[in-house]
């Protein structure tokens, strides 16, 4: 039986909460393997990090060798993790990279590859946590496809493979989602009942959960900020909407797209509602570019890891057809528009 991932919050460690559906997932997963390359997309913050390290977990305990990176780390053993067993080959790889960080991707790959030639049939996986967006929006094809060329042209033979690659990049997800060379899954923000797990952990005092809900909206980080500026909401505000230059980007706009701007606030799907319109086909670009709305084409569960959101939420900032990444998002574009207009 597989064993629950520890994980870093708020300071302190904890385990892998909530989320049963995609454990079932992920057992599905190392069951039949991944063709092609499974693409895990959602908001920034929304738990894949967390979800990849449970994956580490499940595929070890299916018998698999798992590489596992995660290239924008800031912890130095995120940047690389493996199982044991494939200890001799990861220090051959990495002799052969003078700057193995700086090309991890490639070493992953290369690690895998020598796996398949090394062991008998071995089941491999690939764990590639926020790849476009440390290899760049230009390279993300390249790497999309020397993933799946290990799946289809491997170097040895081997029982089963399992490729998951994590992204919150809207507009990488466009790109790699054009190939047939991936499949997207869907990850949103955790549970009202998941989140209410990482409120308990919190210390006293702290505002409520119906709060937290609602600047949050079940996401991780948005959560870790709030306790890591001290409940102090406007500042964590400012701060994001300073990190994504929002002042800037807003005033880019003109009085069209301003105005459908003000009303997705409310109503996120006037975008869809929008989009015959080529200024405000530019704006849902911008938008999902920038990671503030993010396109829910679909909720079928068979298209999502763990559950899809809810069909509509205005106070959360969730449409049928678009939703806000976060409350936190909708909020800061909500301040910027207020003090420009």
């Amino acid at each position: 039986m597989w064993r629950r991932a520890k994980l870093r919050f708020m300071d302190r460690e904890i385990i892998f909460v909530d989320r049963e559906r995609a454990l079932k997932q992920l057992e599905e997963i190392a069951e039949r393997g991944t063709y092609p390359v499974y693409v895990v997309y959602g908001p920034e913050g929304c738990g894949k990090t967390a979800f990849f390290k449970q994956a580490f977990e499940i595929l070890e305990s299916f018998g698999y060798y798992v590489v596992y990176s995660s290239p924008l780390s800031k912890e130095v053993e995120e940047l690389l993790r493996y199982s044991s067993s494939l200890g001799e080959i990861v220090r051959e790889v990495l002799k052969l990279f003078p700057e193995p960080y700086s090309r991890i991707a490639d070493v992953v790959i290369n690690i895998a590859g020598r796996a398949m030639k090394r062991f008998s049939k071995p089941r491999i996986a690939i764990l590639l946590d926020d790849l476009f967006q440390a290899v760049g929006i230009d390279k993300a094809e390249i790497y999309t496809k020397a993933l799946l060329n290990l799946i289809e042209y491997p170097s040895g033979d081997y029982e089963k493979i399992v490729v998951l690659v994590s992204s919150s990049e809207g507009i990488t997800r466009e790109r790699v989602g054009r190939h047939r060379w991936v499949d997207i899954y869907l990850m949103w923000n955790m549970s009202r009942k998941g989140f209410e797990e990482l409120y308990n952990m919190l210390p006293d005092p702290k505002p409520s959960l119906d709060i937290l809900w609602a600047w949050a909206g079940g996401n991780p980080w948005v959560l870790q900020e709030l306790y890591r500026n001290r409940w102090q909401i406007d500042l964590v505000i400012e701060r994001f909407a300073k990190e994504r230059k929002l002042r800037t980007l807003l005033t880019s706009l003109d009085r069209e797209e301003i105005e459908v701007l003000k009303t997705s606030l409310e109503n996120p799907d006037i975008i869809f509602k929008s989009l015959r319109n080529p200024v405000i086909q530019k704006l849902e670009k911008l938008l999902i570019e920038m990671n503030l709305l993010i396109e829910i084409w679909d909720r079928d569960e068979r298209l999502w890891i763990d559950v899809p959101p809810p069909e509509k939420d205005t106070e959360l900032g969730i449409g049928e057809y678009y939703a806000w990444q976060t409350p936190l998002h909708k909020e800061a574009v909500k301040r910027i528009l207020m003090q420009i207009l």
